[in-house]
């Protein structure tokens, strides 16, 4: 096994803090020979053993840490243990039993790195977005059989960060057949279809489950504008729980197709007190605050604007400039549900970019809440960048 060996005092963080990234500006040298994704020592510069890690030579991420146990085999066992856990940590939650789409390994966190699965009913969902993951992609899908007795996984490592890697896009299923009907789940009392070879992610955002549940509680009577509401889950609970109109804008014509078409798989839910609207986002808020048109809860879920903290500033506009339009739409005392999903832009600062939208949109305005991914999607201690979603419930004067 190559050995590689950090700068002077550049273990802090990988023996003491557990950090499991390791810069390229932490590696002093590689010692033997290693390709990507293979298993090196890592090596303190006094030679002190620190951990075993998934070596990626073309990734400013020289390595990440599979364990910091330096006698520990990376081997097929290994990731049957580190699979069986992160199911096991999840079955023991409340929350999340009985959930049919299910967030069942996140990455870091559940100290797989590079390694997401999301189950759907009977079928996961494999994205593999690290070397180390993608060289060890029989072994966890031998582990998420073991784990789940799942009758089919399908693979979607089609993610850009891939490329950061040298890996190029992999596609396609990996055990089982393509169910002979359309795959959806049940959340919160809705039906959802999801796409798992064409939707975002690995077909759905599971990560937003509970403040779409919050959302239905939030609704009854509400005139409510959900924007970038992909294929309408936010949409759906406040129609359920009891909305008086929800006017829905997304970009994407394929989101607003399927967004309707989720409508549809829910008969009991009022269809007529929804609007749909294929806009840019932006745009649109312009035009409704023209028209003078207000709203009594606003959702703001927009995409990635900021994939690296090189985007922040950029991404920082992006978020003022929406929130102060969606500020300025409120009716006295509304309520404003706001998110980031980018991991550049950290929650200190998204509550920054809140604070200046609401000041300049000339309102008042509170936090009510903060609001973050489900339970299924847990953040280690030791790796703060896991918490990639944030959010704000704020009502608005």
């Amino acid at each position: 096994m190559a050995q590689l060996i950090l700068m002077p005092g550049k273990e802090r963080s990988a023996f003491k803090q557990h950090h499991p990234w390791l810069f390229a500006g932490s590696v002093g040298r590689l010692e033997g020979r290693a390709r990507p994704g293979d298993t090196v020592e890592v090596l303190a510069d006094n030679l002190r053993p620190l951990g075993r890690a998934a070596y990626s030579p073309q990734s400013q991420i020289r390595a990440r840490f599979w364990t910091f146990d330096p006698n520990e085999a990376i081997d097929d066992a290994f990731f049957k243990r580190r699979i069986a856990a992160a199911v096991e940590r999840r079955q023991v939650l409340p929350a999340l039993r009985g959930q049919q789409g299910l967030r069942l390994i996140h990455a870091e966190s559940d100290g797989l790195p590079g390694v997401i699965a999301d189950q759907y009913g009977d079928t996961v969902v494999v994205q593999l977005t690290s070397a180390g993951a993608d060289k060890w992609r029989n072994a966890i899908v031998a582990g998420l059989l073991k784990a789940t007795g799942c009758a089919r996984i399908y693979e979607r490592s089609d993610s850009e960060v891939r490329g950061l890697e040298g890996l190029t896009p992999v596609t396609g299923w990996l055990h089982g057949e393509a169910p002979t009907t359309p795959l959806s789940i049940e959340e919160n009392g809705v039906t959802l279809a999801v796409d798992i070879a064409g939707g975002h992610k690995t077909g759905f955002y599971l990560d937003q489950r509970d403040n779409r549940q919050l959302l239905g509680q939030l609704a009854a009577g509400k005139e409510i504008l959900n924007c970038f509401c992909y294929t309408g889950g936010f949409s759906l609970q406040a129609l359920a729980g009891g909305a008086a109109h929800v006017l829905s804008i997304d970009s994407s014509g394929p989101a607003i197709a399927q967004a309707k078409a989720n409508l549809a798989l829910n008969p009991a839910l009022p269809a007529e007190r929804a609007e749909w609207l294929e806009a840019d986002v932006f745009q649109a808020l312009r035009d409704f605050r023209q028209a003078g048109r207000k709203f009594d809860l606003i959702v703001l879920d927009p995409p990635k604007f900021a994939p690296s903290a090189a985007h922040a500033d950029r991404a920082a506009r992006a978020y003022k400039d929406i929130n102060v339009l969606g500020c300025r739409l409120l009716k006295p005392g509304g309520l404003l549900m706001t998110y980031s999903c980018s991991g550049g832009i950290g929650l200190e600062l998204f509550q920054k970019i809140v604070a200046g939208a609401a000041h300049d949109a000339g309102r008042e305005a509170r936090i009510v809440q903060r609001l973050a991914g489900a339970a299924d999607h847990p953040v280690a201690l030791s790796f703060p960048e896991g918490e990639y979603l944030k959010g704000l419930l704020v009502q608005v004067d």
